[in-house]
C-alpha cells in the first residue's frame, strides 16, 4: 500500500521527498505581455514547500499559442529572468519545480492572440459557445511548434526549473492534434491512430533531445494527459491506452491523468468495472510513476488515488487552502479549508479569472 509520505525515485534518479503534487493551475497573474509579475511569485510562495513536486500553470511556447491573459510566456530569453524568480520561490524545503508547456490551439481566446491567426490541427471550432474556426497548421509550421517546445523546455532548464511536463491534455494543440474531432487531416499527421499519435511522439522526442544536449540527466520530463473527450468523434480509452503505451516506452519520468474525478470510469462496454486509471495503471506496467488529479480533496481521497497512482496531485484543493499539504502530512485535517469564500479572494492571492475559472468549472467549492 503506497503512502503519501513515502519518497518516489523517477526515472532519471530524481527523489521526490513525498508522493504529493499540485497540479498545475492558470492563476493568471502574469502581465499582459505574458511576464511573471511579483503578484504571481507570492502567488507560489504561498503555497509550496511541503509537497514533492509542484507543477505550475502552463506558459505558450509561442505567441499565437496562449489561451487567455495572464499566462506566462516562455518564447523568448526575456522571460527567463521572471521565471526564474517563479522557480526560485517554488524550490523551497525541496519541492521540486516544474515548469508545464503548452499551446492553446483552437481553444486561445480572441483578446489573447490579437493579431495572430487561430490555429490547429484541423478546420474544426471547439463545439462550445463563442469559439472560433481555426485554421489547419501547415507542415512547416508544425515542425515550427515542436522546434518551440523544444527551445521552452531549455529556457525552463536555464530559469531553473527542476523539470517541465508537456501538456496533452484537456483540449489544447497536442490533445487536438491527437483527437479525431479536431484533427481532420488526411496527411501524415492525421486520419489513422497512429497518424494522429505522430505529434505528441513529435514533441516529446523533441524535448527528450534537448535534455540529453543539454547534459541535464536529472531534469524531469512528464507529460499530460486527457484520457477521454466529451465530444464526438473524440478520444476513447482505447485510444488513449495506445498513446500510454507509446509514452511509457520513452525516456518520460512520469506520466499525468487529468480527469475530473479520479474514480472516473469509461463509456466503452469493454473498459466498464473499473477506473479509467485502473486501465492505464495496467497498461503502463511500472514502466513510470503516474500522477493523479481529480477533485482530491481529503486524505481518503489522496488514499484512493494512490490505489492505481504514484502521486496524487491538487489544483482546486490548494488554490482554496495554501497549506493543504502541510494540515495534510501533520495530521490536521480538519482544519483543511474545502471551500472558498469570495471574500477572502485577495487574502488568498486569488487573481479575479482564477476565481471566475474555479467558480464556473466547481461551484460546489464557493460559499
Amino acid at each position: 500500500m503506497r503512502s503519501f509520505h513515502d519518497t518516489l525515485t523517477l526515472p532519471n534518479g530524481v527523489v521526490l521527498k513525498n508522493r504529493l503534487a499540485i497540479a498545475p493551475l492558470t492563476v493568471c497573474l502574469s502581465d499582459p505581455r505574458g511576464y511573471v509579475t511579483p503578484q504571481e511569485v507570492d502567488y507560489y510562495a504561498s503555497r509550496t514547500g511541503e509537497v514533492g513536486m509542484y507543477i505550475t500553470g502552463c506558459s505558450y511556447v509561442q505567441p499565437n499559442g496562449r489561451g487567455w491573459l495572464g499566462e506566462e510566456a516562455i518564447y523568448d530569453d526575456s522571460f527567463i529572468p521572471g521565471l526564474s524568480k517563479m522557480a526560485s520561490a517554488i524550490k523551497r524545503n525541496g519541492t521540486k519545480a516544474i515548469m508545464q508547456i503548452f499551446h492553446a490551439g483552437r481553444m486561445a481566446e480572441g483578446d489573447a492572440i490579437f493579431g495572430y491567426d487561430l490555429v490547429s490541427a484541423g478546420d474544426v471550432a471547439a463545439p462550445l459557445k463563442g469559439y472560433r474556426t481555426p485554421r489547419p497548421l501547415t507542415d512547416a509550421e508544425i515542425a515550427e511548434v515542436i522546434a518551440n517546445f523544444r527551445d521552452a523546455a531549455v529556457r525552463a532548464m536555464k530559469a531553473g526549473f527542476d523539470g517541465i511536463e508537456i501538456h496533452g491534455a484537456n483540449n489544447y494543440l497536442i490533445h487536438q492534434f491527437f483527437s479525431p474531432h479536431s484533427n481532420n487531416r488526411n496527411d501524415h499527421w492525421g486520419g489513422s491512430l497512429e497518424n494522429r499519435a505522430a505529434f505528441p511522439l513529435a514533441v516529446v522526442d523533441a524535448v527528450l533531445d534537448a535534455v540529453r544536449e543539454m547534459g541535464a540527466k536529472d531534469f524531469i520530463v512528464g507529460y499530460r494527459l486527457s484520457p477521454r473527450e466529451q465530444w464526438t468523434p473524440g478520444i476513447t480509452l482505447g485510444d488513449t491506452l495506445y498513446l500510454v503505451d507509446k509514452l511509457a516506452s520513452l525516456k518520460l519520468d512520469y506520466l499525468h491523468i487529468s480527469q475530473s474525478h479520479i474514480t472516473s470510469t469509461a463509456a466503452e462496454p469493454e473498459y466498464c468495472g473499473k477506473p479509467i486509471l485502473a486501465h492505464i495503471d495496467a497498461a503502463v506496467r511500472g514502466r513510470l510513476p503516474i500522477i493523479s488529479v481529480g477533485n482530491i480533496q481529503t486524505r481518503s481521497d489522496v488514499q484512493q488515488a494512490l490505489e492505481h497512482s504514484d502521486i496524487a496531485a491538487v489544483g482546486g484543493s490548494a488554490l482554496i487552502d495554501p497549506n493543504w499539504a502541510a494540515k495534510l502530512l501533520n495530521g490536521h485535517d480538519k482544519a483543511i479549508r474545502t471551500k472558498l469564500a469570495p471574500e477572502d479572494r485577495e487574502i488568498l492571492k486569488i487573481s479575479p479569472l482564477a476565481f471566475k475559472i474555479l467558480s464556473s468549472r466547481a461551484p460546489e467549492r464557493i460559499l
